[in-house]
């Protein structure tokens, strides 16, 4: 786990998904990820993300995440 423990950065959590990063910003804008603002950046919780691709039923995305994990 990263310096931020339980909190992943918009290209962290691009990289882990395969989502666009300008993606990740929307799911967070769209209220669909847990997300806060750090500085000028958003961090994305990881328990949220992981937790959108299982209902949103992403497979291969799931798969590829949780294997990072």
């Amino acid at each position: 786990m990263g310096a931020l423990g339980n909190w992943l950065t918009t290209q962290e959590a691009a990289k882990l998904t395969g989502y666009n990063v300008e993606h990740i910003r929307r799911l967070v804008r769209s209220g669909k990820l847990k997300a806060q603002k750090l500085g000028r950046d958003w961090v994305i919780d990881r328990t949220s993300l992981l937790e959108y691709l299982r209902t949103e039923g992403h497979g291969p995305q799931i798969h590829k995440a949780l294997d990072k994990v």
